[in-house]
């Protein structure tokens, strides 16, 4: 029995190493071509040089300053402010929402049967913005249902917010090379129906933790595709 525990603990204290190797592989530096890619990045470029309004959809329940997905929004949104944008930032997390419940009372034109933060607050400014950005940690490899709960709810005006400009920001504990596949799939379905413009995307892979998000390289990516807009 002392044997088996002995060996459990073991294979537990290889395994955590392995994470950490794969974790800080995952926000390694930035290999030469990936780096010429964001360096092209050129102001004005996604916006013709006017200002845009933009909605920032964070989805996570972590506190702020604990939060991976949160900081690289943070890091795009500086960017986006530089460049003369005006962003709104909406809570998914910690806002009052409710699911769609397929009620179709809307008739896809609003107004939805909930009068929570996400109709009263969220959507108004979704409805005149240019650009959407969706923030969100990896969980069990897709979005949180934190923003899944915001994205069906695009239900109750789905014309009215069709083809605008789209972003998909998300941060994983995992560095496989897979990571990130189910999720990208189901965003690249989303602007295909939607009809959006992606202008980018951040795939934070390896980032377990907000110092290692901090001193990856995905901030500073996230901050030139805001400052490039």
């Amino acid at each position: 029995m002392m044997d088996k525990l002995l060996n459990r603990r073991k294979f537990i204290k290889l395994a955590g190493a392995g994470t950490v190797s794969l974790l800080l592989a995952g926000c390694g530096l930035t290999a030469s071509a990936e780096k010429e890619k964001y360096d092209k990045l050129v102001k004005g470029s996604i916006s013709g040089g006017k200002p845009m309004k933009i909605v920032v959809i964070n989805s996570s329940p972590h506190p702020k300053d604990e939060s991976t997905s949160i900081y690289l929004s943070e890091q795009f949104t500086a960017g986006a402010k530089s460049a003369g944008h005006e962003v709104f930032t909406f809570d998914a997390a910690n806002e009052e929402t409710h699911p769609c419940r397929g009620c179709d009372k809307c008739h896809m034109d609003g107004p939805c049967i909930f009068k929570d933060a996400i109709e009263t607050i969220l959507m108004p400014k979704m409805l005149e913005a240019d650009m959407l950005v969706l923030v969100t940690p990896l969980y069990y490899y897709s979005m949180s249902a934190q923003l899944k709960t915001v994205i069906d709810r695009f239900y109750s005006r789905t014309e009215r917010l069709h083809r605008k400009k789209s972003m998909l920001i998300a941060t994983a504990y995992n560095s496989a090379d897979w990571t990130m596949t189910a999720l990208a799939a189901h965003y690249d379905t989303l602007v295909s129906y939607m009809e959006w413009q992606d202008v980018g995307t951040v795939l934070g892979v390896g980032c377990g933790s907000r110092s290692l998000a901090e001193s990856s390289k995905f901030g500073p990516q996230a901050y030139k595709i805001g400052a490039s807009l």
